[in-house]
């Protein structure tokens, strides 16, 4: 009876000793489990891109350069068709043409047998007028001494002023002719001529948009209409991205932003190229708006945190890089 009670004890303390030990696994387990871990921050590599388009509508008459081809800024890239561009400018530089010949007209004057004909006219006014004053003085020497009547004085007067009349209006007229046309006409003239060039400079840049070049080196992304397609003002054509103007964006609760500060620099590595470590510098921060970041703290919220949105550019320039890799940003 005593042996069967020892073994019962015995069985008993095994038990609580089995006991105790379990309950230190499950509370080591549980410290090691519910210690907080590593705060994980996802980004994006991202990099300048330029769209090119064209001002004037046509249709896609060839590319120079397909997707993933690198380009160098000023090369031509993509040639339109516009024929209505060039029939325009045709119109234009004839209106132009015309516009300066009368513009010449203008200001050349009368023709040298116009110019002769008037001549002749005031020569023979010029005549007839000293006739007349020649008559006046004889007549008017004769009624001096009473042969002639006065109606015979004032008629040979008469006649003399309207010569005189004549001759100056004759002059005049010949003047007019010789110095042309009045300096407002001149004026205007050079008015309409300048108008007719700027209306084919205006076509001539239209006419230079069908030949499409890119203001910036870079690789072809994107080509978006094929050759042959319509495109109007404006359309995109392609893209060309600048892989030597990359950053990395993270979106961050304001939380977790800790000594994410401007000009900070941070550790973080890339997945895609082998979780090859980088260090980027941040030059950029944001809150991201009311309207997407706002995370309640508790149930019944005493405060909400936004999201910042954090730019960083690589100290160094990442090989093999592109737009859209994910970029991990590990915290502590």
């Amino acid at each position: 009876m005593s042996e069967n009670k020892k073994f019962t004890i015995s069985n008993m303390m095994l038990a609580f000793i089995i006991l105790i030990v379990v309950i230190g696994i499950v509370a080591l387990a549980g410290f090691f489990l519910l210690k907080p871990g590593e705060t994980i921050i996802m980004g994006q590599a991202e990099a300048t891109v330029v769209r090119i388009s064209g001002k004037i509508p046509g249709r896609i008459e060839s590319y120079r350069f397909a997707e993933g081809d690198n380009v160098q800024e000023g090369d031509t890239v993509v040639f339109l068709s516009a024929p209505d561009i060039w029939a325009k400018l045709q119109q234009a530089v004839g209106a132009e043409q015309a516009v300066k010949a009368q513009d010449m007209k203008v200001m050349k004057g009368a023709r040298e047998q116009q110019k002769q004909a008037v001549f002749e006219i005031w020569q023979k006014a010029k005549a007839g007028l000293e006739i007349a004053r020649k008559s006046y003085e004889r007549v008017q020497a004769l009624y001096d001494k009473g042969v002639v009547s006065a109606q015979k004085r004032d008629e040979a007067e008469a006649n003399y002023k309207a010569m005189a009349a004549t001759e100056k209006a004759a002059a005049a007229e010949y003047q007019l002719v010789k110095e042309g046309a009045d300096k407002e006409d001149k004026i205007a003239a050079a008015a309409l001529v300048e108008a007719a060039k700027g209306a084919v400079a205006e076509v001539e840049s239209y006419a230079e948009e069908t030949a499409l070049v890119t203001p910036i080196s870079g690789q072809v992304s994107e080509r978006f209409p094929e050759v042959g397609e319509l495109v109007g003002s404006g359309a995109p054509i392609m893209n060309i991205v600048d892989l030597n103007d990359m950053w990395v964006v993270f979106n961050v609760r304001e939380d977790f932003l800790g000594d994410l500060k401007m000009d900070a620099e941070v550790r973080a590595f890339i997945p895609a190229l082998e979780k090859e470590e980088v260090t980027l510098k941040v030059y950029y921060m944001k809150d991201m708006g009311t309207y997407a970041a706002w995370k309640a703290t508790k149930t019944r919220g005493q405060y909400d945190i936004k999201t910042f949105e954090v730019r960083a550019r690589p100290v160094t320039p990442i090989k093999n890089l592109r737009p859209g890799m994910s970029v991990i940003l590990i915290r502590k």
